[in-house]
């Protein structure tokens, strides 16, 4: 713990040790940090006693097909397969693992590359997913290269609600304005600093974002350079480093922190692979002024030693104390940083 930097006043500790460890979402009613991963599993992080330590981590399902998309709404535990999206009784944990999944749809793209999915709930009340294209730069199809969305019983069909989104794996709703702002990993292949990885900002249904015209911010791919998008392109709000992967991220809405930190966002880089010099694993802060982003800065970094990375961030939740979680699938570990500095 002693290698991640973090800014004055700030501590981080070991949370929970759990294989793979990726997706993150805080379920309070059952006392647990629920973790999706990009195997089969989803596991638990269990604090029975509320102390903010976790007294143990359970595996709750081992039957499922790249759990990495999860959420949690009214007693149900929503899972993004790569193939299908099913919601499970979620009443408490040994329901979760015994009962069988219903599934609200079934025809996701069923593809490994960009495979995938994130999946949180809107201020809508409808289910968000993430389908990643499934290549690096390609034409893209039905609802490939997109985030749809669909209700939480799935009566209706998925509504196509971003275009040209090549592969994002962490989004979040605006605390005030309810809009969502979503990150997205820039297409590989394109050089050491080009495209760079984005943050996005949709105010609506139906914006196109650029892929694959665009791999990323305003950097053009050689492969559609003669063809227009379909429609104007909506272009990042934040312009991270080219490959750093930026993926999960939170608003912060605790009390712990410093009170400037209150709705700004927390964003993983889970780091380079396509880079002669890696670049990303840490977290940014995305600092904002209402609804308005500000600048970016880099809040927890260390996990890059010289060339070599020990550890690679995925996901950023909040605990209801104010504590941050960063989950670790390189070093399978979950981290909580606290504030007991001066406010």
């Amino acid at each position: 713990m002693e290698r991640i930097k973090l800014p004055p006043g700030f501590a981080a500790e070991v949370y929970a040790e759990v294989d793979g460890a990726r997706t993150l979402v805080v379920v309070e009613a059952l006392n647990a940090v629920l973790v999706g991963t990009r195997g089969d599993y989803i596991y638990a992080v269990v604090d029975a006693d509320g102390d903010f330590r976790a007294d143990r981590v359970v595996r709750l399902r081992d039957d499922l097909k790249v759990a990495n998309g999860i959420a949690w709404r009214d007693g149900f535990l929503y899972v993004a397969e790569q193939h299908r999206i099913v919601r499970i009784p979620a009443g408490d944990l040994e329901t979760i693992a015994r009962a069988e999944p219903q599934v609200i749809f079934d025809d996701l793209p069923d593809e490994s590359h960009h495979g995938w999915r994130y999946a949180g709930f809107g201020p809508d009340g409808m289910l968000y997913v993430s389908v990643g294209a499934p290549c690096n730069i390609c034409e893209v199809t039905g609802l490939e290269g997109t985030i749809i969305r669909l209700p939480a019983d799935g009566s209706a069909e998925p509504e196509i609600y971003a275009h040209g989104v090549r592969n994002s794996v962490g989004f979040a709703f605006h605390p005030e304005s309810g809009e969502l702002f979503f990150t997205d990993n820039g297409a590989d292949w394109m050089g050491d600093d080009s495209p760079p990885d984005e943050l996005n900002h949709a105010t609506g249904p139906g914006q196109h974002f650029g892929y694959p015209y665009y791999g990323g911010g305003r950097d053009r791919t050689r492969q559609f350079l003669r063809q227009e998008p379909p429609a104007l392109v909506t272009y990042p709000v934040v312009e991270f480093g080219a490959h750093v992967a930026a993926l999960g991220m939170r608003f912060y809405g605790g009390d712990q922190f410093p009170a400037d930190y209150r709705g700004d966002a927390f964003v993983a880089q889970r780091g380079s692979w396509n880079r002669s010099v890696p670049d990303g694993y840490r977290v940014m802060r995305v600092r904002f002024d209402g609804t308005r982003v500000v600048d970016a800065e880099i809040f927890a970094d260390g996990f890059l030693q010289g060339v070599r990375a020990w550890g690679r961030p995925v996901d950023v939740a909040v605990l209801t104390d104010g504590s941050l979680l960063i989950s670790d699938n390189r070093a399978d570990a979950i981290y909580r940083i606290t504030y007991t500095g001066e406010r």
